[in-house]
């Protein structure tokens, strides 16, 4: 396993993780490995765009006519029928 040493850490941001890694019961040293295991996960994969994981997310609730563009319309409140 490697390790990494780092240098002229923020008093407030070593405080920072400290205080998390309390929430999430652990040591401050798990609580690092997580962060840099999750900030390097989906590395290997290109990034997909908004409007693409929206349109992925709800492509199986049945919807059957397109949205209507609203950019550039005044903003309404919302009207539900009763």
């Amino acid at each position: 396993m490697a390790q990494i040493l780092i240098r002229q850490l923020e008093d407030d941001v070593k405080a920072k993780l400290q205080r998390r890694a309390r929430q999430h019961g652990r040591s401050t040293e798990e609580e690092v490995r997580d962060i840099l295991r999750n900030a390097v996960r989906d590395d290997d994969q290109p990034p997909t765009k908004l409007g693409s994981r929206i349109a992925a997310r709800f492509a199986n609730v049945g919807l059957d006519e397109d949205i209507v563009e609203l950019r550039g319309q005044p903003v309404r409140p919302a009207q539900f029928e009763q």
